[in-house]
């Protein structure tokens, strides 16, 4: 199977995005300073610039599973430079995340969506004297994941991506598909599609991309987190999609590309409108993340992306993932840590790990702008 290399780019502002190799995570435990994967390569894990100031106790967190394993490496490395120190990010969705610290069971969230009007509104319950801010941490593609023997180039739009999860398109070898895959022999084999049961920011990210690219075909509200076309199969998170697909014959999912790379799945190239179709990798993603724009205010720092990117060589299904923490108003007893650990994600060696772990770091600006946010959290 044909499986994307993550290989280096870089821009700046906006569009900056540094990539390199494509290397899944996942948490040693380990007390020295680098990492292993399952197969005992050698991560990017140096915590001797890391500064602790003042991080003590048990940081909680939970939200995004598309960012485990970016969170895995950046805790390990926290952890081995500042001792004493626990960080738990439980990988339970954007959705579950946001709930957890609308209800002030943990300093952050982790989303890969911003916060809604009346998540903010809500947040203001627990900060107080402020309210939940979003700030980016990194970015990347949302690859489409398949399973069909014999066929290891596969080509769909957003028109019959929609289909095939609105479960429109019920069979492999569609007239639909076969129009844009000529030459390839494709099964008269029935089409699994797999989608998320928790919510999630991932979901929503498919989402606002097939109702921009495709708005005849997928009429769903585009700002939901919760799966809302009708069949399909249901698994949980990130990584329970990625299984799924992995071992089931005719199977398509959506997950993010560190997740393909690891479970060696196939990923489908997208016909956007542009010349070539486009694959799903980080330095294509950048391209289609260098037209986004910040829409947040003060220092919120949500952006704006561009689903309908027909760049060449743009891959339009995208995301990025926020920590969101209070502006104002954190608990006393885990702000040093909180603003330490965040401090650390977002600083240039924080953003350097992320490569190697299949993720593609800030653009340069808005890495700067959200150094400059997160010192000010009180």
């Amino acid at each position: 199977m044909k499986l994307s290399r993550m290989n280096g780019l870089r821009a700046s502002a906006i569009g900056a995005l540094v990539v390199s190799g494509a290397l899944v995570l996942s948490a040693c435990g380990s007390d020295n300073n680098t990492g292993t994967t399952p197969d005992g390569e050698k991560t990017s894990a140096a915590a001797s610039n890391i500064k602790c100031d003042g991080a003590k106790g048990q940081l909680l967190a939970a939200g995004s599973s598309a960012q485990k394993n970016a969170m895995d490496l950046w805790v390990k490395n926290f952890q081995a430079a500042c001792e004493g120190v626990e960080v738990n990010y439980q990988a339970i969705g954007s959705g579950g995340g946001i709930t957890k610290f609308n209800q002030g069971q943990v300093a952050f969230a982790g989303s890969d969506s911003a916060l809604k009007e009346e998540e903010v509104a809500a947040s203001a319950k627990i900060c107080k004297t402020g309210k939940g801010i979003n700030l980016p941490m990194v970015g990347g593609p949302v690859a489409i994941g398949y399973k069909l023997d014999g066929v290891d180039n596969l080509v769909l739009d957003a028109s019959t991506i929609a289909k095939i999860f609105n479960t429109d398109i019920k069979k492999w070898n569609d007239p639909a598909i076969a129009k844009l895959n000529p030459g390839a022999k494709l099964p008269d084999t029935n089409i699994q599609a797999f989608h998320r049961s928790d919510e999630s920011g991932t979901t929503q990210n498919l989402g606002k991309y097939l109702s921009t690219a495709a708005p005849a075909d997928w009429k769903h509200d585009p700002k939901t987190k919760s799966w809302p076309a009708p069949g399909g199969q249901a698994a949980n998170g990130s990584s329970g999609v990625a299984t799924a697909v992995k071992d089931a014959e005719g199977a398509i999912g959506y997950f993010e590309l560190s997740y393909a790379t690891a479970n060696k799945i196939s990923t489908v190239k997208v016909n956007t409108g542009a010349a070539t179709p486009v694959e799903a990798t980080p330095e294509n993603a950048s391209k289609a993340i260098a037209a986004a724009k910040v829409k947040g205010t003060g220092s919120d720092m949500a952006l704006s992306l561009d689903y309908a990117t027909k760049a060449e060589g743009a891959y339009p299904i995208i995301l990025v993932t926020y920590e969101i923490a209070c502006d104002k108003g954190n608990k006393a007893e885990t702000l040093p840590t909180l603003k330490a650990f965040l401090n650390y994600t977002v600083s240039e060696e924080g953003q350097k790990v992320l490569s190697d772990a299949g993720y593609a770091p800030l653009p340069a600006d808005i890495a700067t702008k959200v150094r400059e946010i997160v010192p000010t959290l009180s």
